[in-house]
């Protein structure tokens, strides 16, 4: 299967998708809608995996599958979703560096270098001085860094990583001044979309070899 042909594979992102929105205007069943937010994220692992079976594919299809187990977690226990993703960024930012740019321009390091120091910083700030919001936050600073600097085409990878940090940054500020109003508008579909790019800028690579 290649990245342009695969007609189940362009199917597991249309169900990706309408699992994503069945849970952002939410379900009656608790169950049915935890299951909707994890099975979004999961399916675009498999649907990584449908594309091919490299160590890239591979690599991207386990992120997408912690970062499910995160999604449902952080439903129930916000400490063991943070866990999961904390370490799945931990895995991206391994597939990153292992596929970082041979060259960067000086605009592109200063760009990393920004990710991996304001984005603790400022998380630490919206969320009030919570340390361990900080540390989380080093490990998701690391990795939209990493992306940033990484062979991956950068408005797709690249952009679905600012999109992950812009989408935590919402959770924080919710922490810091426990208002929801605009976080829960904005989280779940800067979240998603950051994923799906992720996933298409990883495969589409791949792809090309």
């Amino acid at each position: 299967m290649t990245y342009t042909s695969s007609r189940p594979a362009r199917a597991a992102i249309w169900f990706s998708l309408f699992l994503s929105v069945q849970f952002f205007i939410g379900l009656d069943n608790p169950t049915l809608s935890m299951a909707a937010k994890g099975g979004s994220v999961l399916v675009l692992g498999v649907y990584a995996l449908m594309l091919g079976r490299s160590a890239t594919h591979w690599h991207i299809a386990a992120v997408m599958a912690i970062g499910a187990v995160g999604d449902v977690f952080m439903e129930v226990d916000t400490a063991i979703g943070g866990a999961c993703f904390a370490l799945g960024h931990v895995i991206a930012i391994a597939l990153y560096w292992r596929n970082r740019r041979a060259v960067l321009t000086g605009s592109q390091r200063m760009a990393a270098l920004a990710l991996l120091v304001l984005t603790p910083l400022v998380s630490w700030q919206l969320s009030g001085g919570k340390p361990e919001v900080a540390l989380y936050a080093l490990f998701l600073g690391t990795m939209a860094a990493t992306a940033w600097s990484s062979r991956f085409p950068r408005y797709w990878t690249g952009i679905g990583a600012l999109l992950f940090v812009a989408s935590d940054l919402f959770i924080f500020h919710r922490m810091g001044t426990g208002s929801d109003t605009v976080s829960q508008w904005t989280v779940w579909p800067l979240y998603y979309v950051g994923q799906a790019l992720i996933v298409l800028g990883v495969t589409k690579k791949a792809a090309e070899g």
